[in-house]
């Protein structure tokens, strides 16, 4: 697969800090050039599958004579001790892409088995969990990628396909009326205007104004069900979404208040890297 530049980038930087133009001493040193290996990248626990073809892409950008084959699909789940791809070729080319490989891919790994944790956590309420713009700077694409590949859904890609009205723009731009008004008169028509609230006053507010998404943030369950009412009495067909605090112990709780959206940076930011290694035959 022919990744984009920006991607690609992002690799050669990460490989350039553990070569540093030196290369890897310890194989040179240890090993003959002439040396061919097989190696697997094996789970040592439980997982989700995701970001095998940049993984693949750090591999190849090392050495276009390593051959790598997916044993595994993104999205699948895994148990432990189980093979995701093999690598074969080179053997110091292998140990030179080892680390760099691993970081990508276990944390990739770790938000799809993060997602999937959420997203079995609210099944059968009909609530999508979503990501945030918290994610690791020039692993967005990727990061959302596993958010899907775990089950869970995304919120806007950046600051440029959503008008999203938080507190601070609020507090700059005159209130909740004002901004979502501007917002609406001066949005492209495709584009959604989502404003944040706390409190029924400014919900009010954000449905006379027109507002197509509001947010609760950090608002508590017994008020967000009665927040919720409210919005639903006045305009049903308003999309409603709880922020702020969330957590998998929490999720379903607030899923059942009658939100329609739940938004948590916990699904990259609270997500370890998944224990993968890389095993020669």
């Amino acid at each position: 697969m022919r990744l984009d530049e920006t991607t690609m980038s992002l690799v050669r930087l990460a490989l350039a800090e553990d070569l540093a133009g030196f290369g890897d001493v310890t194989s040179a040193l240890t090993i003959d050039i002439a040396s061919r290996s097989a190696a697997a990248i094996v789970t040592r626990e439980e997982a989700v599958v995701s970001g095998l073809d940049l993984a693949a892409a750090v591999v190849t950008e090392v050495d276009a004579e390593i051959a790598f084959e997916r044993l595994a699909d993104d999205g699948q789940g895994v148990g432990s001790n189980v093979a995701v791809a093999r690598l074969v070729g080179p053997s110091r080319s292998i140990l030179s892409a080892e680390r760099t490989m691993l970081n990508l891919f276990t944390g990739l790994c770790g938000v799809a088995t993060q997602a999937r944790r959420f997203a079995r956590a609210v099944e059968g309420t009909g609530v999508t969990v979503v990501d945030t713009r918290k994610t690791t700077p020039g692993l967005r694409l990727w990061e959302k990628k596993a958010v899907r590949d775990g089950g869970c859904g995304n919120h806007r890609f950046g600051l440029f396909d959503l008008v999203m009205i938080k507190d601070n723009h609020v507090a700059a731009g005159g209130g909740v009326a004002a901004t979502v008004t501007r917002a609406r008169r001066g949005a492209p028509f495709p584009m959604k205007v989502e404003v944040e609230v706390s409190n029924e006053q400014g919900l009010l507010e954000a449905l006379a104004a027109g507002a197509d998404i509001v947010m609760f943030d950090n608002v508590g369950t017994v008020e967000l069900a009665r927040l919720v009412s409210v919005a639903r009495s006045l305009r049903p067909e308003i999309v409603l979404e709880a922020s702020g605090g969330v957590t998998l112990e929490s999720v379903r709780a607030i899923a059942e208040c009658g939100v329609d959206i739940i938004s948590t940076s916990a699904l990259t930011t609270g997500a370890l890297p998944v224990d993968l290694g890389l095993d020669f035959e």
